[in-house]
């Protein structure tokens, strides 16, 4: 598929719920990918350290849901001196805009002086959420609002926050693990039947 040529939302749910998930390559082309082992973080086993716990306290960040969802997407999308490309295409923002508009993405805001200074976005099928990405402009700000995620998944009846890879330690700091491809589509499967909402 082209990189200027959006999926649709039906496109994205379908994939989303056969258990993969859009991303640009190199060459600019947008394909559909699937990992195994699978990364997940189990919310039962979310890993909340004292120094982020305190941050999250005392820092001063307001976190604010979905009100600005494309923003914050375009964030994630942003090159960076240690990240001068990424696999969010442009026609993608359009496309999970959509999705956000219909019900099924949404972002979690950090901001702080009236300032958004981190978040991340991602996708909600009945009770599983897929953590798309996230960025900082401020220290520890994306690690508020993934604490905020987890806080309000739980809440909702939520099962199953997809990380889909592990890469260094970012996300096993948070307790995050690897299932095998055929245990996560149980649980995918159980997960989006939920009657439960973000």
């Amino acid at each position: 598929m082209a990189a200027d040529e959006p999926l649709s939302v039906d496109d994205l749910l379908a994939g989303y719920r056969r258990g993969v998930f859009p991303m640009r390559d190199d060459a600019g082309h947008i394909g559909w990918y699937t990992v195994d082992p699978r990364a997940i973080i189990p919310l039962d086993g979310f890993h909340l350290s004292r120094r982020l716990a305190r941050t999250c306290r005392n820092a001063g960040f307001e976190i604010r849901i979905n009100t600005c969802f494309t923003t914050v997407m375009q964030a994630c999308a942003a090159s960076t001196p240690d990240r001068p490309s990424t696999w969010i295409a442009p026609s993608m923002v359009v496309s999970y805009t959509a999705l956000h508009q219909a019900g099924f993405a949404h972002s979690v805001e950090t901001w702080r002086d009236g300032g958004l200074v981190g978040g991340l976005y991602g996708v909600a099928i009945g009770g599983f959420f897929a953590g798309e990405s996230m960025f900082s402009r401020e220290r520890d700000a994306s690690k508020v609002a993934l604490v905020a995620l987890v806080a309000r998944l739980r809440a909702a009846g939520f099962v199953l926050l997809d990380t889909q890879f592990l890469v260094g330690d970012h996300m096993r700091q948070f307790g995050a693990i690897e299932i095998p491809r055929f245990e996560y589509l149980r649980r995918l499967h159980a997960a989006t039947r939920l009657p439960v909402r973000f």
